[in-house]
């Protein structure tokens, strides 16, 4: 009976053998377009889920912007690179002095970036070269120098607004295209891409911006 026991051991393990060395001539014997064919598909899988990835986190989460000129001076400087937060504004609602990037409405492509002095509700008025809310003078440390009369804008008169808007500004006061112009105007809360959260770049104020 031991003799039986170890034949049929003996066999069942030359049968697995020949099943592995089987299995490993048929890897061998893949042609080399079959092992390319494969290898293509494997990275165009891995690119196909990178793009969906990017795209969906450029969407809803967050994406790297470049400040080109100097409207948002002394806080943005031209070259700047920043990550911009497209999250936040789903769950609250925008802040006074929070910068926030939005479209340029009469160029595709083309967006700004500036800061919200005026909250929805409020009233706003530029006189003495200071910006007021709610006849009460703004006090507040972003804006570069005092406002030229040449650049109150339509905020020479008082704006009152809607339930849902919002008066942005430059920080260089006198060299910013924002709220006080009609091609910009006030903003709805659909227009707000997001916050400009993270200076990246360059690396010597890499840090969050207040």
């Amino acid at each position: 009976m031991a003799r039986r026991y170890r034949y049929e051991y003996l066999m069942r393990k030359r049968a697995k053998e020949r099943a592995r060395k089987e299995r490993e001539e048929r890897l061998q014997n893949f042609s080399s377009s079959e092992k390319k064919i494969r290898e293509l598909f494997g990275w165009g899988l891995y690119i196909v889920v990178l793009i969906c990835a990017v795209h969906l986190v450029t969407t809803y989460v967050g994406q790297r912007t470049v400040v080109a000129g100097d409207s948002m001076l002394n806080t943005l400087h031209d070259k700047d690179n920043l990550i911009i937060d497209k999250v936040s504004y789903r769950f609250r609602n925008p802040e006074r002095y929070e910068i926030i990037v939005f479209p340029y409405h009469y160029a595709e492509e083309t967006f700004y970036i500036k800061r919200i002095i005026r909250l929805p509700g409020e009233t706003v008025q530029i006189k003495d070269g200071y910006v007021y809310i709610n006849d009460k003078k703004l006090e507040e440390s972003f804006g570069r120098e005092v406002i030229r009369a040449d650049r109150y804008g339509q905020a020479a008169e008082p704006i009152t607004l809607g339930d849902d808007e919002y008066f942005v500004l430059g920080d260089n006061r006198n060299e910013s295209a924002d709220s006080r112009e009609t091609s910009v105007g006030v903003l709805k809360r659909k227009n707000l891409i997001g916050r400009a959260w993270i200076r990246i770049w360059p690396l010597n104020s890499f840090g969050i911006l207040n």
